[in-house]
């Protein structure tokens, strides 16, 4: 095996590490917004304000109507938080009767997409998502 092989190799490994180290560091915050979003004591104008800007103007496009109009209608299941992703700049939370999705803005982590089902290997079919 040649030396620069190994070299380079440790490290992509030491790279891999260290972004793992920073997903799992952000995990507590995506964490932290997701069940907000769900859980905001039926406030919708609080889950509104943890949209991310493109799907706030989707989903009131979509549904003609205000976002705080809009997501009263739909059912967010909620639950218990039963896993935690990132991947960079982007994250996925599993709950216990909904998946939500969420991108890292300058003003913190948003709700990219929630009220999602999955549907196998097709992508999740979510109620509310950015076009």
């Amino acid at each position: 095996m040649r030396p620069g092989r190994l070299i380079r190799g440790g490290t992509v490994l030491v790279v891999a590490a260290g972004l793992a180290g920073c997903a799992s560091t952000q995990e507590p915050e995506v964490q932290r917004v997701a069940t907000a979003f769900e859980d905001a004591g039926g406030a919708p104008d609080a889950r509104c304000a943890l949209l991310a800007p493109t799907t706030l103007a989707a989903l009131e496009q979509d549904q003609s109507a205000s976002c705080a109009d809009a997501l009263g209608q739909l059912p967010l299941a909620g639950g218990q938080v039963r896993s935690v992703e990132v991947w960079g700049g982007d994250a996925q939370v599993r709950l216990a009767g909904d998946t939500v999705f969420l991108t890292e803005t300058k003003g913190g982590w948003r709700v990219t997409a929630a009220a999602c089902r999955p549907q196998g290997d097709a992508p999740y079919d979510c109620e509310v998502e950015a076009a």
